[in-house]
C-alpha cells in the first residue's frame, strides 16, 4: 500500500509538472509575439513593453513553481528551472532599462526624452509592475539560498532594480501627482517611498559586498552612486533634514574610499620591493 501511495504521489507530480510546462510554452509564445510586435513601430509600444515585462515575470514565477515542486516531491533542486527564472528576471530589468535608462546618479534632464515616450503608461501601471518585479526578485533570491554561487550577484540585480524603479517614476508630472487631490497621489507617494528604500538598500549592499567579498573599489563607488541618487530625490522633494543627514553618510563613505585608494596605491608601490 505504501508503494502504491508513493507511485501515486509521483504520478501526480509528473502530471502537475507537465501542466506547468504547457503553461510555460504558452507564455513563451506570448513573449515571442510581443517581441515581434514591439519591433514594429506603433504608438502603443510603451504599453506593449510593459506587457512584455509582466509576461516575463509570469514566466519566472512558473519556473520557480517548478523548482519548488521538485524540491518538495523529489527532494532535490531543479537548477535548470531556477536559472531560467533568473534569466527572465534579468530580461525584465533590461527591458525597463531600455525604456527608462540605466543612469544611477543623474539629473532628470539626462533621461527626460525617454520619460516622454513613457507618457502612455499610467503611474499605477508603472508602480504595479515595479512591485511585482521586486517581489519576484526576492522570491528568486530566497529560492537560490544564502549558500548559492549567485549570492553576491543579487547585489547587482537589486542595484539595477533600484535604478529602474527610480527611472520609470513619472517625475515629469510629480508635482501634480503628489497633490493629495490628485487621483494618482497614493500610488505616487508609495512609489517614491519605494525608490528611497531601494536606493538606500542598494548602496549599503554594494558597500557590504566590497567589505566582505570583492574588495573592489568599483563596488564602493557604486554604493556611493546609489546614495547620491537618493540624495537627489531628497533635494527634489525639498527634504532638507534627510538630505543633510545623507550627505554626512556620503562624506564619511567618501573619506573611507579615499583612504582605501591611498592604501592600495601604497601597497602596489611596495609590492616590487618585496619580491
Amino acid at each position: 500500500m505504501a508503494k502504491l501511495t508513493e507511485d501515486t504521489g509521483e504520478d501526480q507530480y509528473i502530471t502537475k509538472i507537465n501542466e506547468y510546462k504547457l503553461a510555460i510554452d504558452t507564455i513563451l509564445k506570448a513573449e515571442a509575439k510581443l517581441v515581434s510586435e514591439i519591433a514594429q513601430e506603433s504608438p502603443d509600444i510603451p504599453l506593449k513593453q510593459f506587457d512584455l515585462v509582466e509576461t516575463r515575470l509570469n514566466l519566472a514565477s512558473y519556473y520557480m513553481i517548478l523548482t519548488g515542486m521538485t524540491r518538495s516531491v523529489l527532494k532535490k533542486d531543479n537548477q535548470g528551472a531556477l536559472d531560467e527564472a533568473r534569466k527572465s528576471v534579468n530580461k525584465c530589468i533590461a527591458s525597463l532599462e531600455d525604456m527608462a535608462s540605466r543612469y544611477v546618479d543623474a539629473l532628470f534632464t539626462d533621461y527626460e526624452d525617454k520619460l516622454v515616450l513613457l507618457e502612455p503608461v499610467s503611474p499605477e501601471r508603472r508602480y504595479y509592475v515595479i512591485q511585482k518585479l521586486g517581489l519576484t526578485i526576492q522570491l528568486l533570491e530566497n529560492a537560490y539560498g544564502d549558500n548559492s554561487k549567485w549570492k553576491w550577484s543579487f547585489v547587482d540585480m537589486k542595484g539595477r532594480f533600484a535604478t529602474v524603479t527610480k527611472n520609470v517614476f513619472d517625475v515629469r508630472n510629480m508635482v501634480a501627482n503628489i497633490d493629495p487631490r490628485s487621483p494618482h497621489y497614493e500610488v505616487t507617494f508609495y512609489h517614491l517611498q519605494m525608490i528611497k528604500q531601494l536606493l538606500l538598500q542598494a548602496g549599503e549592499r554594494y558597500r557590504e559586498r566590497y567589505e566582505l567579498s570583492t574588495g573592489s573599489i568599483e563596488d564602493f563607488r557604486m554604493g556611493l552612486n546609489h546614495l547620491n541618487a537618493l540624495r537627489r530625490i531628497h533635494i527634489l522633494l525639498g527634504e532638507s533634514p534627510e538630505s543633510e543627514m545623507l550627505k554626512k553618510k556620503i562624506d564619511s563613505w567618501s573619506a573611507k574610499l579615499e583612504a582605501d585608494l591611498r592604501r592600495k596605491e601604497e601597497e602596489a608601490q611596495e609590492a616590487p620591493e618585496n619580491l
